[in-house]
């Protein structure tokens, strides 16, 4: 925890802007991040209902907690992009900003006339990420996304559940969020390599490749064995034991990891000769007696109650879990600790909890991330500071409903 005395720092992406097209979630996730690290981020929301995620039940005096989620700190302005004068404003606002972040379709901001030719040519330093499901080329490149349809394209959804049964869907949409890590990992890198050139440039994000990128060693795992890994349930298809095992008043996560581990387990069990018997005494010999190893563990969990456990397990270093539900892991004395969830004042519903940025540093004392917006809260504002309209302008454009 920083000290409080320290003075606020807005992030290392201070006095970067970005221009924010992007709606639902894989957008808007890689946008939160940036504004999580400092950047001003103006969101771009269509007239009258703005993001899709704005009318997503469940919703608390008209607000939706699935937009809550992921615009914290960010700025909306609405403007209809179908009349020219609004997308004259949206290329005004581009030629001001750093970096642009949009996830239509391909091919849709092109014919809107602010695709990455078009803006580049009035702002050079722009940095564009298109996000899309399967990216700007390839043959699926118009078909639509959705997180599910993205985890069984990328093969994760087949690995996914428990042995023998139909596959599961992950329960974090991470098709959807892959978004929100690689989009802005490659701005950072565009933003780094503009200082040399002083040109921006076109980003192609494609969620499919980023989960496909996720599945590591079980594609490593294919490429060995020239076969398809089959879903593990919560075990490891070569480490053992690693899973969840069943107390006398729940479950409980282990997770064994080498022999260094396995020895500590057989110490928390009581059951020190299982150290160097043949059957158990390496990775490979564990993975082929998976059966009689989780037996053993499992004879020894469920005479014990979870609390206990966790006790047994701290004591001797194995690395276990309790397995907590969402209210019980936001509000654990880690999560707390780290001030994970943090109030900030919303404009219609007044003080609300919040997930805080989960990147930190190290002695920095950020602020509290604001509120998200409530549609067009900073219309007036952005038109203002970072056009310079004046208020007789800003009046007629709103007059005319090219925002509002």
């Amino acid at each position: 925890m920083t000290d409080p005395a320290t003075p606020a720092w807005a992030g290392p992406l201070a006095g970067i802007r970005v221009l924010d097209f992007t709606r639902v979630l894989a957008g808007p996730s890689a946008s939160l991040a940036l504004a999580d690290l400092g950047a001003e981020v103006i969101k771009v929301e269509p007239p009258a209902h703005g993001d899709e995620t704005r009318q997503f039940p469940p919703l608390r005096d008209g607000e939706s907690h699935y937009f809550l989620s992921v615009n914290r700190g960010k700025k909306s302005i609405v403007i209809d992009l179908k009349a020219e004068e609004g997308l004259a404003l949206a290329r005004d606002l581009a030629a001001k900003c750093d970096v642009l972040i949009e996830n239509y379709r391909p091919g849709v901001m092109d014919r809107l006339g602010l695709g990455y030719e078009t803006l580049s040519a009035i702002n050079p330093g722009l940095i564009y990420c298109a996000i899309s499901g399967y990216g700007m080329t390839g043959p699926l490149r118009d078909r639509p996304s959705f997180d599910i349809v993205l985890q069984a394209m990328s093969g994760a959804l087949s690995v996914n559940g428990e042995p023998g049964t139909m596959p599961t869907k992950l329960g974090i949409p991470l098709g959807d969020l892959m978004g929100g890590v690689n989009g802005p990992i490659a701005i950072l890198g565009a933003l780094h390599e503009r200082h040399a050139t002083g040109r921006g440039r076109l980003i192609d994000i494609s969620l499919m490749d980023g989960l496909i990128g996720m599945l590591g060693y079980i594609a490593q795992l294919a490429f060995f064995t020239g076969q398809d890994p089959t879903p593990q349930g919560s075990q490891h298809p070569n480490l053992v034991p690693y899973g969840i095992f069943p107390a006398s008043d729940g479950s409980i996560v282990v997770a064994c990891l080498t022999n260094g581990f396995w020895a500590r387990v057989c110490a928390a069990l009581g059951t020190p000769q299982h150290v160097d018997d043949v059957r158990f005494a390496t990775i490979e010999a564990r993975r082929d007696n998976r059966e009689a190893v989780n037996a053993i563990v499992s004879a020894f969990t469920r005479e014990h109650k979870v609390a206990d456990l966790v006790g047994i397990f701290t004591e001797h270093q194995v690395p276990h879990a309790p397995i907590l539900g969402v209210q019980e892991a936001l509000s654990q004395p880690q999560a707390v600790a780290r001030e994970m969830v943090v109030e900030t004042d919303h404009k219609v519903l007044g003080k609300i909890p919040i997930v805080n940025r989960s990147i930190r540093y190290a002695g920095a004392q950020q602020p509290v991330p604001e509120a998200p917006p409530v549609l067009g809260q900073h219309s007036d504002a952005i038109l203002a500071d970072v056009l310079g309209l004046s208020p007789e302008r800003i009046a007629a454009l709103r007059a005319a409903g090219v925002v509002s």
